[in-house]
């Protein structure tokens, strides 16, 4: 049986994934809840392929938003990886980061929600703003629970966020995928999500209308179905 490994992506955390991580153990999956780093596209790769590294068996990798970016990169060349499931998530191609993919398309209004601040590592560092948070990221999401997904985000560097995919062979090449995204994601347009989908020639995409960036909290049944239609797929 598949570990199904979920991976968060910027401003957010491991336990966005707790209403699908409850439906999927409900019914007996393994599954890991990973702590992605958010500090550059490379490292964020490298600690995700030390997880499945440290597996036993086979691996369905899942990804929100920038988490999208790192199981794409993650994956590749991986055979341990039997499937990628995409939720609001980028699918970049060669060369893509996530900051080009999200203005390729109009509707994306992350860009004014944020603030940035400089770290002593160097660089920037991004978060949504506390009052921007519930209509940005979480309009879908009751307003008590979107403050405390605001005051618990966790930010992300300029740098991972700007840095280009670096596979020449992007992981849903050669793995089969599956999506799952909102028509009201106001970080990521949907005809981005679409395009993407398309262009990986994915094997189920489904659009949840009316919902928000937040998919795995605000839609944690339709996120835990379409991952298990993707290990049904392969069983």
């Amino acid at each position: 049986m598949s570990t199904i490994v979920l991976v968060h992506g910027a401003f957010a955390e491991s336990v966005s994934w707790k209403g699908v991580v409850e439906r999927l153990a409900a019914v007996g999956h393994d599954v890991v809840a990973v702590a992605n780093p958010l500090r550059g596209l490379a490292g964020d790769a490298a600690y995700v392929r030390d997880m499945i590294a440290s597996l036993a068996g086979p691996v369905l990798l899942v990804g929100h938003s920038y988490g999208g970016m790192v199981i794409t990169e993650a994956a590749a060349g991986n055979d341990a990886v039997t499937g990628l499931v995409y939720v609001c998530a980028f699918a970049p191609d060669t060369g893509e980061s996530a900051l080009e993919l999200s203005t390729r398309f109009p509707g994306s209004t992350l860009g004014a929600a944020l603030t940035a601040y400089p770290v002593s590592t160097g660089g920037n560092e991004f978060a949504i703003r506390k009052d921007a948070f519930h209509r940005q990221f979480a309009a879908d999401v009751p307003a008590e629970q979107a403050a405390v997904m605001a005051a618990t985000q966790r930010p992300v560097t300029e740098e991972a966020l700007s840095t280009g995919l670096v596979t020449e062979k992007p992981a849903w090449r050669t793995i089969p995928s599956w999506f799952v995204f909102s028509d009201r994601d106001l970080n990521i347009p949907v005809a981005l999500h679409r395009f993407m989908a398309e262009r990986a020639e994915a094997r189920g995409v489904r659009e949840i209308p009316g919902a928000s960036h937040a998919l795995s909290v605000s839609e944690p049944v339709a996120v835990t179905e379409t991952i298990l239609g993707a290990l049904g797929h392969r069983s």
